[in-house]
């Protein structure tokens, strides 16, 4: 992880210089033999605090402990360079793109995104920020596809997040990435977040939308995960919820940021690699068992959606330490 700051790190990015030390920093021997090795690599002192409040960061690894590293995270920039212009620390970009060059992934959290674009890392491709920062950081950089409604963006080697939570949300992205979906889970719920919100899901809800009570929300979609197996329709949910189905529609987007088709899919895949990860169910149980119906369509939607088949997933992150709620939640969905 790398810290872009010569004299000390505003106390607003401190939130998320915090996030990879949670999530990354702190070996979880419970959750998996295999964790990583966070190193905090500073571009200008070895000391990086914030004046404000008296807290310093000293670290003995400046940006040369970027060599050889499987991911690099850059997780924000001088208030400077973002609003004013104002190069980044010297020697910054060189390190970022030998970074890359030697094989490394690089994550960017929030103003990040602005020293991978400056690095050359983000053109021709996707890539987001805080909503607040992605106006100047297309126009800063007209080969970067700025999406700026999104949590966070995956291109492969290079990812990019929106500011704050969303950085968390990535983080967690990566850890199912790399170590699976009951690793992710697992330590989602000691951190108590939310397990997985998708990248897709919107940064913020516009609030001239007029407000409503969601309470009756929650039942049904509880009501939803367990009966997976099932062919829900926005219909079965939007009565279950004694709602008409273009009320549901809009509270469940206002509520979530995305669709209920959308929604109910998500939910689906997460039960299925629940169901890779922890039993030896075959792939044609695990389509009924999820509701994503035959092997083909298991298939199609987990190429499509994480980029490996059910059956090389599985050999990836298949665990002899089965969930129990995972497995009671498989039988009670077959069950109901």
């Amino acid at each position: 992880m790398v810290v872009a700051e010569e004299i000390g790190i505003p106390s607003w990015d401190l939130y998320e210089l915090s996030i990879p030390f949670t999530v990354f920093g702190k070996p979880q021997p419970d959750l998996s033999d295999h964790w990583y090795d966070l190193r905090l690599c500073a571009s200008g002192e070895q000391a990086v605090g914030d004046g404000d409040f008296g807290l310093a960061l000293r670290t003995p690894y400046g940006l040369e402990g970027l060599a050889g590293a499987d991911t690099v995270i850059v997780t924000s920039v001088p208030d400077a360079c973002v609003e004013e212009g104002e190069p980044l620390p010297p020697g910054l970009t060189d390190a970022l793109r030998a970074a890359h060059a030697g094989g490394a992934r690089m994550v960017s959290l929030c103003t990040g995104a602005f020293a991978l674009a400056e690095a050359g890392l983000l053109d021709g491709r996707r890539a987001t920020a805080h909503w607040m920062h992605t106006a100047q950081l297309a126009a800063r950089y007209p080969k970067v596809t700025v999406d700026d409604s999104v949590l966070y963006v995956d291109e492969g080697d290079v990812l990019t997040s929106a500011g704050l939570t969303a950085g968390i949300d990535l983080c967690l992205h990566l850890v199912r990435r790399d170590l699976g979906a009951h690793v992710a889970n697992q330590l989602a719920r000691r951190m108590v977040v939310p397990a997985h919100r998708p990248g897709g899901q919107a940064q913020f809800i516009d609030l001239s939308v007029p407000e409503t009570d969601d309470a009756g929300l929650g039942p049904v979609l509880e009501w939803a995960r367990a009966h997976l197996d099932r062919p829900l329709t926005v219909d079965d949910l939007a009565r279950r919820a004694a709602m008409s189905p273009r009320t549901f529609y809009r509270r469940l987007h206002a509520a979530t940021g995305t669709t209920p088709l959308q929604w109910l899919l998500n939910q689906r895949l997460a039960r299925a690699q629940g169901l890779l990860e922890s039993t030896d169910l075959p792939v044609e149980k695990v389509g009924d068992l999820s509701g994503l119906g035959t092997a083909n369509n298991l298939r199609h939607h987990f190429l499509k959606q994480v980029g490996v088949s059910p059956g090389d997933y599985r050999r990836s992150f298949f665990s002899r330490r089965p969930d129990p709620a995972l497995s009671g939640g498989a039988t009670s969905s077959a069950a109901g």
